[in-house]
């Protein structure tokens, strides 16, 4: 099915897996919203995809429920119409024992890993009910942690549990509006933000090791193959992941 004309909407969009996938969005034919808090990260990812490119950057903070409002506001301006939102914003915090966390830290990837998820999601659904045709995707990015914890991770393992329960609510309450959602699991993309594994991280059993990583353009091309189904066809759950990472086996 072509994808010329279809709208997609990535958040994180200015960095890593966001960026990847946006501009592999965009090279099939997509016209890209591209969200983020840092507005030169998001002009950089239009500068990546060349000349003339059917992006659109908005400053958005997906924790602030008038920033998303504003957001979908400019997409239905400017398109009309939603097809692909790719729920990608995320963060984490230092790896620290659980006793240590501040409710400041605890609240802060709440706000930004699910409330920020549900927010979007929650615009998507006004968007895709009423528009025509009506219906579109949502692709929510879980993590392997939406599994298995790593050590120290409290915070960031139970928003990425609870994008798993988020995702399959979608999935349902969608069902009736051809809203589809799925949801796709990472393990170690080569990103920014998985540089600490080349040097060492903690594993269960308290020793530190290094853990492999994979390419994140194999993550942007699974994010594409789930945008580009029809919408009554759906990948529920997707895990893509360095084969020899301590994933399978972990604790």
């Amino acid at each position: 099915m072509g994808n010329k004309g279809k709208i997609a909407l990535v958040t994180g969009a200015g960095s890593g897996i966001g960026r990847a996938v946006s501009l592999a969005l965009h090279a099939a034919g997509y016209s890209v919203v591209l969200a983020g808090r840092r507005f030169l990260e998001l002009q950089g990812t239009v500068a990546l995809a060349g000349p003339n490119t059917a992006m659109l950057p908005v400053q958005t903070d997906v924790r602030e429920p008038e920033s998303v409002r504003a957001l979908f506001a400019k997409i239905k301006e400017a398109f009309g119409r939603l097809d692909v939102l790719f729920n990608n914003a995320g963060i984490s915090v230092p790896s620290i024992p659980l006793e240590e966390l501040s409710l400041e830290q605890w609240n802060t990837m709440i706000a930004v890993n699910l409330t920020g998820v549900f927010l979007c999601t929650q615009e998507a659904f006004r968007l895709m009910k009423e528009q025509n045709p009506r219906g579109g995707r949502i692709i929510n990015n879980g993590s392997l942690s939406a599994y298995v914890p790593r050590p120290h991770s409290a915070p960031y393992t139970a928003t990425k549990h609870a994008i798993t329960g988020l995702t399959k609510s979608t999935s349902l309450d969608g069902r009736a509006y051809d809203i589809a959602c799925g949801q796709i699991d990472i393990g170690n993309a080569n990103t920014e933000m998985t540089e600490p594994m080349k040097y060492g991280v903690p594993q269960a059993n308290g020793a530190t090791a290094v853990e492999p990583r994979l390419d994140v353009q194999h993550v942007a091309e699974a994010v594409l193959y789930m945008a580009s189904l029809p919408l009554d066809a759906n990948v529920q759950f997707m895990t893509v992941m360095a084969t020899k990472m301590p994933f399978i086996g972990r604790g």
